[in-house]
């Protein structure tokens, strides 16, 4: 970890911000502000990310952003130290919230739709949450981020079932709760347990985490991958593992998402309360995942249209994606039903890792131009309806 990481990484919220405040006195030339990019869709520590909000603010900043939108996992309690982070560097800031919400009541819960984990389960992102509603969008996941960290007990219990007997045992409460912002509002999710064993794993294992990977879980990596396992000394090396634990371990520890899910219904009734756009996240058929955390697997594109139609008469409002993940032909099916059903269009790369880029090269495309309109269009929507 680099020393400007960790001194925006570190301490309270405020600290961080005061941090901020000083590396950008000590700049000696500022990032060239690249207006054809923007992202709207960056994790956090406040779900899974290797950025404090006012990291992410920076880093956003430093790639050339001047807009960056907060998306954690079950939380929005990032959210006022992200706000204050783009206050003080100048960029302008839209913030949301991501969740998995049931499809049971719809004609698609025994689909994957667009969660490669679980049947009848979506990913769906609140966007441009007015400011003064942040606590009430907060409340309603703290429940519901309980209700998780029961299952994710249960993840816990198949993973030292399945790794045990390699020596390798997991512990809720003393080692996956302290790499998690639970205390302060976050979420603990799937990445962040897959996460404690890749630590597990490399301490252990070390130089031969290969043959651990192979001869002991059975796991045949790429040449890609074992290239990345080779290079322990990188700051990707956790990640890496964490991506090649994403994409094959977490099929046999996976515990169904139950207690935890609102429905769709639910989800668009918080909306409507909250004043933030309800957004579907498009994910589409996966060959060769981007991020390395995702099998190929096939998707929502069989039934897309069918899926929209249902989508609008449960009341949500846009649709999310990223060019970056997609084929043109995939982007422009997606783009033409966007039209067709009149759904707002909102673009992000979901930054969790620290390989990703945060700027997405094909936003400069000039077919993706009405998603860089869009950002302004959603950071004005959320400012106007922000009580100062």
């Amino acid at each position: 970890m680099n020393e400007i990481l960790s001194r925006l990484n570190n301490g309270t919220a405020q600290d961080r911000l005061d941090e901020l405040k000083k590396i950008l006195a000590e700049e000696t030339e500022k990032p060239q502000v690249l207006e054809q990019f923007v992202n709207n869709h960056i994790h956090t520590k406040y779900s899974f990310s290797p950025y404090s909000p006012t990291a992410a603010v920076y880093y956003a900043r430093a790639a050339g952003l001047n807009t960056a939108g907060i998306m954690d996992h079950d939380s929005i309690a990032g959210a006022r130290e992200f706000i204050e982070a783009g206050k003080i560097a100048g960029v302008s800031t839209t913030i949301g919230l991501e969740c998995r919400v049931s499809l049971a009541e719809t004609p698609f819960g025994d689909r994957f739709v667009n969660n490669p984990d679980q049947k009848g389960v979506a990913y769906m992102a609140l966007h441009g949450v007015p400011h003064q509603n942040i606590d009430y969008l907060n409340s309603v996941f703290v429940e519901l981020r309980e209700k998780r960290n029961i299952r994710n007990k249960k993840i816990v219990d198949n993973i030292n079932a399945a790794v045990g007997a390699f020596g390798i045992t997991l512990d809720f409460e003393k080692d996956v709760l302290p790499v998690s912002n639970f205390a302060v509002g976050g979420s603990v999710t799937e990445r962040h347990v897959m996460y404690v064993l890749a630590l597990k794993i490399a301490s252990q294992y070390g130089d031969s985490t290969v043959d651990f990977f192979e001869n002991k879980l059975g796991i045949a990596l790429s040449e890609k991958q074992k290239a990345q396992m080779n290079e322990p000394q990188s700051d990707y090396y956790l990640y890496d593992i964490l991506g090649i634990l994403k994409s094959t371990l977490i099929k046999k520890v996976y515990v169904p998402a139950d207690e935890e899910l609102l429905s769709i219904s639910e989800l668009s009734d918080v909306a409507r309360e909250c004043g933030a756009l309800l957004c579907y996240a498009y994910l589409g058929d996966v060959t060769d995942s981007v991020t390395g955390d995702k099998a190929a697997q096939k998707f929502e594109d069989d039934f897309i249209e069918d899926l929209f139609i249902e989508l609008k008469k449960q009341r949500v409002d846009a649709v999310t994606y990223m060019p970056s993940r997609n084929t043109m032909a995939q982007l422009e099916k997606v783009m033409s039903l966007c039209k067709k059903y009149d759904f707002f269009e909102i673009s992000g790369e979901d930054i969790n890792s620290i390989r990703q880029s945060f700027i997405c090269p094909q936003l400069e495309k000039p077919e993706f131009k009405h998603l860089v309109n869009a950002t302004w269009a959603l950071i004005k929507r959320e400012n106007d309806l922000s009580e100062c």
